[in-house]
């Protein structure tokens, strides 16, 4: 069998910290030459500011590979459960300040 036949098996570890999840309802990407940046953040209505939940970085090659495997997940849950509708509405505005400290970051 040649390499490119040969399927790579990997061993996963999930703590029960990672397996519980974490709730985002807003992701904001940010990127330079070598690396892009993914900020999972949580907007809850009637409160001021939102916290950032989880940071992830990528490669530009990773990233481009993710994108490809959520629109293949879309394509098969929309096969399986109908369209995903998504309102139209103008994107939301977020204005960051400096942190204040290497943990939180204000967000208007």
């Amino acid at each position: 069998m040649s390499d490119q036949n040969q399927q790579r098996s990997i061993n996963l570890e999930l703590t029960e910290r990672e397996g519980e999840g974490i709730y985002a309802n807003l992701a904001l990407i940010t990127h330079s030459s070598s690396e892009f940046v993914i900020d999972f953040a949580r907007l809850m209505p009637g409160l001021p500011k939102a916290r950032i939940q989880a940071r992830i970085i990528m490669t530009p090659q990773n990233l481009k590979n993710l994108q490809r495997a959520i629109a293949d997940n879309i394509s098969k849950y929309e096969a399986q459960y109908g369209q995903i509708k998504v309102p139209s509405q103008p994107p939301a505005t977020v204005n960051f300040e400096e942190p204040l400290s290497d943990d939180s970051k204000k967000v208007h």
